[in-house]
């Protein structure tokens, strides 16, 4: 992913108000909330405004980027054999640079 994408994701969390890290859930639950409050189906309003329409444009446009941000990045389902080490394994990642070790290894018995 280059620069400029990431700087239309890291855009995007701030429009929809969220940290640095969010999940799947947490960012509709943050599109929901926002689009409840400036949306004129939900606050009343039968017309939009100018303002209205802009802000409701933005938060769109950043959900479906993140959403679609999400839904592209993919975790391996399978264990990967050619791999020398699995990143994701913090055991194995331990056991393969300190192994038996008696001060880190396992238990004396």
């Amino acid at each position: 992913m280059n620069q400029k994408e990431w700087q239309a994701i890291e855009q995007a969390g701030k429009v929809l108000q969220l940290g640095e890290r969010a999940t799947l859930g947490e960012i509709k639950r943050a599109y929901y909330k926002l689009s409840k409050r400036y949306h004129p189906d939900h606050n009343g309003n039968k017309e939009m405004d100018t303002g209205q329409r802009e802000k409701m444009y933005k938060l769109t446009a950043a959900y479906e980027l993140l959403i679609r941000y999400c839904n592209d990045y993919r975790f391996p389902l399978i264990k990967n054999k050619a791999a020398p080490m699995d990143a994701h394994d913090p055991e194995q990642w331990w056991m393969e640079r300190f192994g038996q070790d008696p001060l880190w290894g396992g238990r004396k018995r």
